[in-house]
């Protein structure tokens, strides 16, 4: 049982130490350090500051999908929500405003205000479109890369796709192998 727990509080202290040389990493890369100098710098092999800053990008893109596919719309819709109600709430106060001018004209001044937010959050929304589009495109152009690489595709010099795929059956010895070409990107 101790060992398991020395065991478990080593793997937490490791943990903890990647992540402080990550964060270094990254503080130093964002002070337009270059690998060479970080790896200096922590006394590291350019090999695990390169490996953390594919890491740290891959967090990157990982929040900012995460932020654009769920936060994002999310936040959009919470203000045309919001919005929707003041303009409901103005248009009353315009309403009730017994003889009292002032009040009429601010509700309706209001009203106009909300009218103009909504006008730009709706015609916005092409650039939330826009994002979520181009994630989508990075998340398409990903899988197909890992596809690709899955099954060895290169590019002839005729511009077309050549698939090889080894399956191996029950001879392992003899792998066979399957060939076809296509025009168009591989999904």
């Amino acid at each position: 049982m101790e060992l398991l727990n020395l065991e478990m509080e080593q793997r937490r202290y490791r943990q903890e130490q990647i992540r402080w040389r990550r964060d270094k990493v990254q503080e130093l890369s964002s002070k337009e350090y270059n690998q060479r100098e970080i790896a200096s710098y922590l006394k590291i092999g350019i090999g695990t500051v390169n490996r953390d800053l594919m890491y740290l990008r891959q967090q990157v893109k990982e929040n900012i999908k995460k932020y654009v596919d769920e936060t994002l719309p999310e936040e959009y819709n919470k203000c045309l929500v919001g919005l929707n109600s003041i303009l409901k709430e103005a248009w009353s106060v315009s309403q009730q405003a017994n003889d009292s001018r002032i009040e009429k004209i601010k509700a309706l001044m209001l009203a106009k205000e909300c009218y103009a937010m909504k006008l730009e959050l709706l015609t916005n929304a092409t650039v939330v479109n826009d994002a979520m589009r181009f994630v989508s495109s990075h998340t398409v152009a990903a899988k197909t890369e890992k596809y690709n690489a899955q099954y060895h595709v290169t590019l002839d010099k005729d511009g077309v796709n050549d698939i090889q795929r080894a399956y191996e059956g029950h001879n392992r010895q003899q792998p066979t192998t399957w060939t076809a070409s296509t025009n168009n990107t591989i999904f």
